[in-house]
């Protein structure tokens, strides 16, 4: 993490030096020398994010998907109602969503996945026929 500001803080130094100047630096013509990333420590190492049962957590990320969707910032939305399934896998309304934003963003094949998995788990719903309409013409 040092290591990149370092590299992007010389690399905005030179850059700012070359748009001051007409000429090229003699910084701007020589590169950083290499060197390796130390290696991590494993303490350090953030661990992977563990997801247990969480209906209330699923619900407000579910809540903050749909500010991001109406907003039309779609890959915010996504993350959000993924986020939403991790914490409940049973939270039928945010596979719906995520397939809804996934369509927006332009991933038709991801979301159909989506889909399939909102029938999966609300097979009656009000809008199921739908869902299964728009997977026939889609596939």
């Amino acid at each position: 993490m040092v290591l990149l500001t370092v590299l992007i803080g010389t690399a905005g130094s030179v850059w700012s030096q070359e748009s001051k100047s007409s000429e090229p630096s003699s910084n701007a013509t020589q590169q950083a020398p290499e060197q390796e990333p130390p290696e991590e420590d494993e303490d350090l190492v953030k661990p992977e994010k563990e997801y247990v049962f969480n209906p209330l957590q699923a619900e407000g990320e579910f809540k903050i998907g749909n500010f991001y969707f109406k907003k039309g910032s779609y890959k915010s939305a996504i993350s959000r109602y993924e986020e939403a399934t991790k914490w409940n896998p049973g939270y039928a309304e945010a596979y719906l969503k995520l397939g809804e934003a996934r369509e927006k963003n332009g991933n038709l094949k991801k979301a159909l996945v989506a889909y399939e998995k909102y029938l999966e788990l609300s097979p009656d719903a009000k809008n199921a026929d739908v869902i299964r309409k728009k997977l026939k013409e889609k596939r």
